[in-house]
């Protein structure tokens, strides 16, 4: 089986990047080689791959996907006055705030550059994919921040909000990568249906590791979207089916604003809470029937035994990743 990873980071490091004006390139440059999962690359290479065409034609396709990522997670950070990403100072912390936004701007336009070696019909039919894709991302983030203000959210928008903001760049980066592959339209669609579902399960379980996951292995403060109020699954599952006690409990601690005081006593508050109404344990059901949902997808497309197999494995280590 094909290192995709390696292929990605090798393909990455080789990248010139401009050197002038460092003020704009250096922060790309910078946040690019923190790290990160690189998941959505790996589904383009895995998908080109999946019909038979060298990786190496999926690659610029794959960055495409990458860049557009980065730049999402340099503007998300400036929304969300983060101080740090993969444990190293946010673009905006370590330089300024308009470098954040200048070189997330200028990342965005990178991502587009880089499907330029394509022939100009599969250039135009990438394009329109991930600017399809970006306008949706944009949409999932605004909900995401009018959430933040509302009293009240449904878990139907909550799922909506992270279908928008996080699952269809998963479908996108599979369709992309299909589509260099040579893939029929049905067969790309249901690889980009495929990808949606895995990454509806990627962000529940996210939600999940949140809150309970091993601080030694999760890389980041367990229970950090408790302490800034966040309506995640766990907040939907536990309000939906707690008595109304401890439905009570749950708002009055989520109309709190934390003082750095009370942190660890508001997490270990609401992680109870998140147990004893079974929020913890449907929300890993949940997480099992959006992946089992995927794999149905997956089975219903043309790609030989080998392809399928390739994404199940994919898709349990996703299911079973402890960070």
């Amino acid at each position: 089986m094909l290192d995709y990873t390696k292929q990605f980071q090798d393909h990455l490091q080789s990248i010139v990047q401009k050197e002038a004006p460092a003020g704009l390139y250096q922060p790309i440059s910078y946040l690019l080689h923190l790290g990160g999962k690189r998941i959505r690359p790996i589904l383009t290479l895995m998908a080109t791959d999946a019909y038979h065409v060298p990786v190496e034609r999926g690659l610029a396709a794959a960055l495409a996907v990458e860049l557009f990522h980065n730049f999402t997670l340099m503007h998300d950070d400036i929304m969300d006055d983060a101080p740090l990403r993969r444990g190293n100072p946010t673009v905006h912390e370590k330089w300024n705030l308009n470098t954040g936004i200048l070189s997330g701007d200028a990342m965005l336009v990178q991502a587009y550059q880089s499907l330029e070696v394509y022939e100009d019909s599969l250039f135009s039919s990438l394009t329109r994919m991930l600017s399809q894709t970006a306008i949706e991302v944009c949409e999932g983030q605004q909900y995401d921040m009018d959430f933040e203000t509302q009293s009240h959210v449904s878990q139907e928008s909550y799922l909506e909000m992270i279908r928008l903001k996080t699952a269809v760049l998963v479908g996108c980066a599979l369709k992309m990568g299909a589509t260099v592959g040579g893939a029929s339209n049905q067969d790309a669609q249901g690889l980009y249906d495929f990808g949606v579902l895995l990454g509806t399960a990627f962000q529940i379980q996210d939600d999940f590791l949140d809150a309970f996951g091993d601080p030694k292995v999760f890389g980041k403060q367990v229970g950090g979207d408790i302490l800034e109020n966040k309506k995640t699954i766990l907040y939907h599952q536990a309000m939906s089916q707690a008595n109304k006690a401890d439905q009570d409990l749950i708002l009055r601690w989520f109309s709190e604003k934390t003082s750095s005081g009370k942190a660890e006593e508001k997490i270990k508050a609401v992680k109870e809470l998140f147990e004893s109404s079974g929020a913890k344990t449907r929300t890993q059901s949940l997480v099992v029937q959006y992946t089992e949902a995927a794999f149905e997808k997956l089975d219903s497309l043309s790609l030989d035994s080998q392809g399928k197999s390739i994404f199940k494995k994919f898709g349990q280590n996703l299911m079973e990743r402890k960070y």
